[in-house]
């Protein structure tokens, strides 16, 4: 892959951010130039997803101004007929790969939305931590500049497990955990209704949290390897054959079990 001496440079400011980064938005906001510079693009915006609201939310950009992105949130993406289609895929994904430009351009999310800004032809990509999305690079060129190629997505395609990897890290390093006295007593139910050792709790409830497991062995301090041994027998003990299973019927004891309190007074 041949890099111009200026795309070498954002090349390499892009792997400097993902070494030293310590915050999701501001990575996210940082890595707009160079990303902008790496492929001869013009507009930048990054968002994150919130599986809870199922809103984008925090949003960052370069030269897409403020109001568009209020008008995008308030209105547009109700008429958007790109980024949920994009977000299903996997790898860095053309507009024109969703549908042909022609059609793109008689829609209404074009003409009163990105032709407003100058943008005509786009590359999307989401960062995936397994069926969590940690945050988007929706990136646009003028008119002017001509679509997107094979270079493009393989520079995108280089990067993305880096980019991915510090998403991902500092997504849950991040995330809020579980208030202590909840956390406490759905461990000790758990120990008592489901007969799992201290561990196993520990490693169940945070699975009903969200908690991937390198998360998992970060916040309990034992290696990936231990998480999965616990996992394994948790899985055991409550018939759970994936991870969505696991975590409903964790939620499902702990239910059960406050109903049960609820009836009792």
């Amino acid at each position: 892959m041949h890099l111009s001496s200026n795309q070498s440079r954002a090349l390499a400011s892009a792997i400097g951010l993902l070494a030293d980064a310590n915050d999701a938005d501001a990575l996210r906001a940082a890595l707009a130039a160079p990303m902008l510079d790496l492929l001869g693009a013009d507009h930048y915006t990054s968002m994150a997803w919130n599986e809870q609201t199922h809103r984008f939310e925090r949003f960052t950009a370069l030269n897409v101004s403020p109001d568009s992105l209020r008008d995008w949130d308030a209105y547009f993406r109700f008429v958007d007929p790109l980024t949920f289609r994009l977000m299903l895929r996997r790898g860095p994904t053309l507009a024109t790969q969703i549908m042909s430009q022609p059609e793109l351009m008689k829609s209404e999310f074009f003409n009163d939305f990105l032709r407003r800004e100058g943008m005509h032809w786009g590359v999307n990509i989401y960062f995936h931590d397994a069926r969590t999305c940690v945050g988007d690079f929706r990136i646009w060129r003028s008119r002017e500049r001509g679509q997107f190629g094979s270079h493009e997505l393989e520079v995108l395609r280089l990067l993305e497990p880096g980019i991915t990897s510090a998403l991902s890290r500092l997504h849950w390093a991040g995330s809020a955990a579980p208030q202590e006295a909840q956390t406490l007593c759905a461990e000790e139910l758990l120990e008592r209704r489901a007969h799992l050792s201290r561990r196993e709790a520990q490693a169940a409830w945070l699975v009903a949290c969200g908690c991937p497991d390198k998360e998992i062995a970060r916040r309990l301090g034992i290696s990936y390897p231990t998480v999965r041994f616990h996992l394994g027998n948790v899985y055991r003990k409550l018939h759970a054959h994936n991870r969505a299973m696991l975590a409903a019927r964790v939620r499902a004891l702990i239910q059960a079990d406050g109903d049960a309190v609820s009836r009792a007074n």
